[in-house]
């Protein structure tokens, strides 16, 4: 039952992918609304990001992922090599959580 529906959700995806070069020039979009569906990546983005760096669970994580997330984030703005970013992040984590931050 699951594999029908993984192959139904794939379908939809596929045709959804197909009908947007198919339809894109009988659609016309205001301006405004275009530049909103600009930005939705990047708010969907952030949000994913909040959520996995503050919650464990059905609760808050502590403070020490959201520290190492911080200093990921800093450190990727600051355009640091991507396995300099991730092992900053997860020693800042490990180390906050090894002197005793929740």
């Amino acid at each position: 039952m699951l594999l029908y529906a993984v192959l139904a959700l794939a379908a939809c995806t596929y045709a959804l992918r197909l009908a947007g070069p198919a339809f894109h020039h009988r659609l016309r979009l205001p301006e405004h609304l275009r530049d909103l569906l600009g930005l939705a990546a990047p708010v969907l983005l952030v949000a994913l990001l909040a959520t996995a760096a503050l919650t464990a669970g059905h609760g808050f994580a502590g403070w020490a992922r959201p520290a190492g997330v911080a200093v990921g984030a800093v450190l990727a703005v600051r355009r640091l090599p991507f396995p300099v970013v991730v092992v900053a992040a997860a020693a800042t984590t490990a180390l906050l959580r090894l002197s005793g931050v929740a």
